[in-house]
């Protein structure tokens, strides 16, 4: 298994809740390719913006909504971009907001996150084998949030603001919270509560992508007193109404990003895991190795095992 980034694809976008195609931009092709963690979610998307640069989009939750939090095959999402040379993630979710100040509609760019999942989401790459550790002290990409943060006034126009370097919350689902939960969570300073940034984030940074998460704030989870409590008709109707504003922000940042990404700006990305192996050759397991070559090309010279097949 090698790599496949002939098209030349650095920028990925994964649609979370409400967001389920980018369709203002020119669509090149579909792929859908069995990857060693199985099939992604959705098809991938490749389209081109006027400028000829290519994005691909997939779809979190897959065509029509079927995966639901715990279900999302995130491992052979994030291969699979990686594996058409993607570089870049910005990956959109909706959100409950845990402070007064983040009103629905308001958008969120996190900084941290909290893990809240149970441990039933396959959240590594290095196993069975083959173990890497990775420093995940700064779970999202701190030169891509302030790009995005630059194009604020995008959103101010509609009304909308845009918060940055906040805490979130990633909780297992599909159940939103109990009220004890959610003022457990304000309690701890989080400000945002999600149930997809983890395993995402982990994997993005097993992979050397540089990730950032544009957050969506759809409610006010159910600490607040006299809020309504949280349906998800209230959370769809807020979907759809940050939809159009989260197309409107992708459109301003994506110039951006093309020069950014031009520039060289991600590059410290590029080798972050070479001094996270720690199996030695003796107990490195090839089949596992083998599957690694599907998102790392040049795995066998990482490892110093050059000589090994």
């Amino acid at each position: 298994m090698t790599s496949n980034n002939e098209d030349g694809v650095r920028i990925g976008i994964i649609g979370g809740s409400g967001i389920y195609n980018f369709d203002h931009l020119k669509t090149i092709k579909e792929i859908y390719h069995e990857t060693p963690w199985g099939y992604p979610s959705s098809k991938i998307t490749i389209t081109e913006d006027p400028r000829g640069f290519k994005i691909a989009f997939l779809s979190r939750h897959g065509k029509g909504h079927k995966y639901n939090p715990s279900e999302v095959p995130s491992r052979a999402n994030l291969a699979a971009l990686k594996n058409i040379g993607v570089e870049v993630i910005i990956a959109l979710s909706a959100v409950g907001s845990l402070r007064e100040e983040i009103k629905p509609k308001d958008f969120i760019l996190p900084d941290q996150i909290i893990d809240r999942t149970k441990g039933i989401r396959p959240s590594t790459y290095f196993e069975n084998g083959l173990i890497a550790h990775v420093s995940f002290a700064d779970p999202f990409n701190q030169t891509l949030s302030e790009l995005i943060y630059k194009h604020k006034n995008v959103l101010e126009g509609g009304g909308s603001t845009l918060h940055q370097n906040k805490t979130l919350v990633c909780m297992e689902g599909p159940a939103f919270s109990t009220r004890a939960e959610s003022n457990l969570y304000r309690s701890w300073g989080c400000d945002v509560i999600n149930m997809s940034a983890i395993p995402e984030a982990k994997l993005a940074k097993e992979l050397e992508i540089a990730y950032q998460m544009i957050c969506m704030s759809t409610d006010y989870d159910c600490w607040r007193q006299g809020e309504e409590d949280v349906t998800v008709d209230v959370v769809v109707n807020n979907m759809n109404k940050n939809s159009a504003n989260a197309k409107k922000l992708l459109e301003a940042i994506l110039p951006d990003l093309e020069q950014s990404l031009n520039d060289g700006k991600f590059e410290s990305n590029k080798g972050s895991m070479n001094y996270s192996f720690i199996t030695n050759k003796e107990s490195t397991d090839k089949e596992q190795v083998k599957k690694l070559e599907f998102v790392f090309p040049d795995i066998l010279d990482r490892l110093g095992l050059s000589d090994w097949f």
